[in-house]
């Protein structure tokens, strides 16, 4: 309730159009996606979606181009597979795992190579304003959409380093006069959700619940 109410306040603070009433709702929906996430809750499949499908006309009117593959990138490999896929959140912390030192390298090539495509495209293609940060904030999201689907707790780390990207980014794009600033402030409410994955106990991405250690006890038991 406090990141929807930071992200409405700061949409009425600002200068009411229809960008910004767009952007607010892409806001709203993405940021109760995030939390679904957090809670491997299959509600983030719809909110992913729609508020995928607002934020490429917001990235788009910004000249944020790399941002809107990488909101393309979440709706094929995020949202679509919760929504044809109920199962996806099912018993989730059962099949979260991590990487692996090959699958690190794997990683990194992947980051790699999509930053350097997203920074063509940018520089050659479509010409960003701001081909640097844009490129680099959507390879790392686009990795971490990847590591997401793919169930590894190392996602967490890819989306804080998106989430600092992406506050940069839209914070230079509203300082330049090319977007609001409640995208800015949305990507602060993402951060602040990507720390609750750290440090929450409760949250199965980086901490076994209580019945699986159980579980895993009366194994070694046995």
């Amino acid at each position: 309730m406090f990141g929807l109410g930071a992200i409405t306040a700061s949409t009425l603070s600002s200068h009411i159009t229809t960008i910004a009433i767009l952007t607010w709702f892409a806001g709203v929906l993405g940021f109760t996606c995030t939390v679904a996430i957090t809670n491997a809750k299959p509600l983030n499949g719809v909110l992913g979606l729609v508020s995928a499908l607002i934020y490429i006309i917001v990235a788009i009117n910004a000249k944020n181009f790399a941002d809107v593959v990488l909101q393309a990138s979440y709706i094929v490999l995020l949202d679509i597979p919760v929504l044809i896929s109920p199962q996806w959140a099912k018993d989730a912390e059962k099949h979260i795992h991590g990487l692996t030192a090959p699958k690190w390298l794997l990683t990194a090539l992947f980051f790699f190579a999509s930053w350097g495509l997203l920074y063509l495209m940018d520089t050659q293609i479509f010409i960003s304003p701001r081909p640097i940060i844009d490129s680099v904030a959507s390879a790392i999201g686009f990795t971490g959409a990847l590591l997401c689907t793919l169930r590894f707790r190392e996602q967490y780390y890819f989306w804080t380093a998106q989430g600092v990207m992406s506050i940069v980014l839209w914070g230079v794009t509203a300082m330049q006069g090319d977007a609001s600033p409640v995208l800015f402030l949305t990507y602060i409410m993402y951060f602040m959700n990507d720390m609750i994955a750290f440090f929450d106990s409760h949250t199965h991405w980086f901490h076994k619940p209580a019945a699986v250690n159980e579980e895993k006890l009366q194994e070694q038991a046995d």
